[in-house]
Parts: structure tokens; C-alpha cells; sequence
């Protein structure tokens, strides 16, 4: 059935372009979404259907027809979008305006392997990070800036995210990689390669890869997601950041930084861009295991841990290499600063087992207030190996 309906929107893209007035091929579909067949410069392209709008019906793509971004393309509540393995998809090189967002109560089911992943990239003839926009998926999950039902809102696309079930499904993501993405739309509304908002545990997120991306490599606003096997290379801001109360569960990450990079993880208790909230009805708390970090050497790159904000998280098997600083620890931020981040490491909320720290000068920094020693903190200096990513990275991821 999908792919009748592909043929049949081509048999309309050409009548609509025979009977143009405004010589666009643009196809307008009863859910007001936008299927078309022009380029960024008007010449027409018979070889790709290109993908924008917002839809109302499922979008199940054709392995067989080639599609590109350009604009953003938004799935409404109830829908799926279904993208087979073995695709790229390209987007237009125009910023924080084209990008994907799978909102509350839909679905993507993109499902790739090894040997064929599902890639979005930059339709750039030389690609550079902040190209396009990146992948957003929306959930119901909760998120401690706001309570029970109600709901926030997503700074890229202004959709809502949040609410109370923690099992919420937002599809599944399985070899996907992300590349020269992050956008802005301005100082503090930033694509990311991946972002998470108020995303449940009912999706699956496994061998996800940003690549070259402006902003952060993958962010979880919130939410219970796991996820596992996460590359993030050279990703100009955080490879890997979490705010708003996220207490999922990553397993097996890679982080390598590239010449411009600010942390591997920066890691909040809550939205601090929101404005001082020393007291969020619960914190960010999640479980973080078998992490390999590869910075630039101990001259070059800064911190490769920020723990601030009162964020709490259970660490086991962590290797860095190549930093000024391992762990850093910040209180809160804001006049009302209560110090929460080392409250967490004295009560056993935040902490780590099993390390190994690789021309690292300070392995942790405490600017939380609080006194505490390195080892109240963190046990089993030198007995981490990280993550084998040889083993699951190769193959199918870059660098």
C-alpha cells in the first residue's frame, strides 16, 4: 500500500506541475503536509522527493526513491514515520529550519544495522557542523520543570513534552547516525544532533552516532530513556548532556573530541536556562555505564565530566583520556545556590565505581561547597577499561 501511495504522489507532483501557475511542484496534502520535488533553487529534480511540513498520516519511506529535507518535517500526535535500513537521507545545508520532529504521541521506527544504517547528513557539497537542524523526538515521560500532567515546550519546533508516563514510546532508533547538524536559530535556541524531550522507556534507542555536529551531540531533557552504544565525534559543544530530571540509562558511549569541543558530558540536575529552581521536585539521576572518553591531551582539552545544578547519577566503568580535569562538580547556579551537587555526592546519589584517568591532571574538582574527599566520590582508580568500541563502533560509525 505504501508504495502505491508513493507512485501516486508522484503521478500528482506531475500533474500539479503541468497545471502550475507558479511553475512549484509543490504537492499540498489533505494533512497540509508537503511533498515536492523542488530544489532549493526551483530546478526541478526528478530523482528526489523532497520532505517537509507537517503530518497529519503516517510516512512510510521508500527504500527505492530518494528523499532530502528541505524544511521541517513534523509527524503529528498518532502518527509513525518508517524509514527502511540502508538509507540517507540528505538535508538542505540551511540552518536551524530544516530538521525532523517526532511530537508527543507519534512514532519513528527507523531500524538500521551494521552492515546498512539509516544516516541524515548535509546535502552540502563540502558539509560543515550546523548545516541543518537534527533529530527531535518528543514524549510523555516525566520531566521535573514542570508537574503531573502539564507540559514544556521544546526550544527548536515549540512542541510539547512531559507528563507522567515514565513507559512512554516513542519508537525506535537502531544504527542511526546524525552528521553536521546543530543549527541555530539564535544564542540560546541551538539544535542538537539528538535531542531527547521527555522521552520514555517504552523507546528504543540503540547505535546512535552524531557526527561533526554544532551544538551537542545527544541531549535528554528529562524523560526515563535507555540507551546504549552512543558514539558522539567531534561535536563542538557537550557530546553527551542531560537537564530536567533525566533518569534513564546509558550504556557503552564513546566520546572523541575534535579541535572545537566544549565537555563530554555536561550533566544538570535541572533546566538551568530556565531560570534558578534550587528545588525541582526530583533531580536528574541516571545510570551511566562502560564509557570510553578520548579528549585532546591534558594542555588542550578542559574538563570532561561537569556534574552541576544538584544533578545526581550512578557512574560504574568510566576511562578518560587526554583532559585538564576529569570530574568536575558545581553547585547550583543562581543567587539561591544550596549547593545540591555535593549534597548527592555525601549521600551516595552521585558518585563512581571504577575509573581509570589517562594524562588527566586533577581527576576531580570540587566547586560544590561541600567537603568531601576524591575517594567519598569515586573508588577503583585505574580499574576501568571503558567501553570496546572497536567491537560495536566499527563498521558503520566514522570518525
Amino acid at each position: 500500500m505504501k508504495n502505491k501511495f508513493l507512485l501516486g504522489l508522484a503521478l500528482l507532483g506531475i500533474l500539479t506541475t503541468s497545471c502550475s501557475t507558479d511553475d512549484t511542484s509543490d504537492i499540498v496534502l489533505n494533512d497540509n503536509s508537503v511533498v515536492n520535488n523542488t530544489g532549493s533553487g526551483g530546478a526541478q529534480d526528478p530523482d528526489t522527493v523532497f520532505l517537509s511540513g507537517t503530518y497529519t498520516s503516517d510516512l512510510t519511506l521508500d527504500a527505492n526513491v530518494t528523499y532530502a529535507l528541505n524544511g521541517s518535517l513534523i509527524m503529528a500526535t498518532g502518527t509513525t514515520l518508517t524509514i527502511p535500513s540502508c538509507m540517507t537521507i540528505e538535508a538542505l545545508a540551511a540552518g536551524s529550519n530544516v530538521y525532523i520532529a517526532i511530537s508527543q504521541g507519534a512514532q519513528i521506527i527507523a531500524n538500521g544495522t551494521a552492515d546498512c544504517p539509516i544516516v541524515f547528513t548535509s546535502n552540502a557539497a563540502n558539509p560543515q557542523a550546523g548545516d541543518w537542524g537534527g533529530l527531535i523526538l518528543l514524549g510523555k515521560a516525566p520531566i521535573n520543570s514542570v508537574s503531573g500532567n502539564a507540559t514544556s515546550t521544546s526550544e527548536i519546533a515549540s512542541l510539547p513534552y512531559g507528563g507522567t508516563t515514565a513507559s512512554d514510546n516513542s519508537g525506535s532508533l537502531r544504527y542511526v547516525r546524525v552528521e553536521y547538524s546543530g543549527g541555530a536559530a539564535d544564542g540560546q535556541s541551538e539544535n542538537n544532533g539528538f535531542s531527547f524531550y521527555g522521552v520514555g522507556n517504552g523507546t528504543v534507542v540503540s547505535h546512535i552516532q552524531a557526527f561533526e555536529g554544532k551544538d551537542d551531540g545527544v541531549e535528554f531533557f528529562g524523560g526515563t530513556v535507555n540507551a546504549d552504544y552512543i558514539s558522539v565525534v567531534n561535536a563542538q559543544d557537550d557530546s553527551i548532556d542531560w537537564t530536567e530530571g533525566y533518569s534513564g540509562t546509558i550504556t557503552n558511549a564513546y566520546v572523541k573530541h575534535g579541535l572545537d569541543h566544549d565537555k563530554a558530558f555536561e550533566c544538570d540536575g535541572y533546566n538551568t536556562d530556565v531560570g534558578n529552581n534550587a528545588s525541582p521536585i526530583f533531580w536528574s539521576k541516571p545510570t551511566v555505564n562502560d564509557v570510553t572518553i578520548i579528549g585532546l591531551g591534558s594542555t588542550v582539552s578542559g574538563e570532561a565530566i561537569r556534574l552541576r545544578a544538584g544533578t545526581q547519577g550512578l557512574f560504574n566503568n568510566i576511562l578518560i583520556e587526554g583532559y585538564a580535569e576529569g570530574f568536575d562538580l558545581d553547585g547550583d547556579v543562581g543567587a539561591n545556590s544550596d549547593n545540591p551537587t555535593g549534597t548527592g555526592v555525601l549521600n551516595g546519589d552521585l558518585k563512581v565505581t571504577n575509573v581509570t584517568f589517562i594524562d588527566v591532571l586533577d581527576s576531580v574538582k570540587n566547586d560544590t561547597g561541600e567537603t568531601f574527599t576524591d575517594a567519598d566520590f569515586l573508588t577503583g582508580d585505574g580499574n576501568a577499561i571503558g567501553t570496546d568500541y572497536t567491537t560495536w563502533g566499527a563498521g558503520w560509525t566514522v570518525e
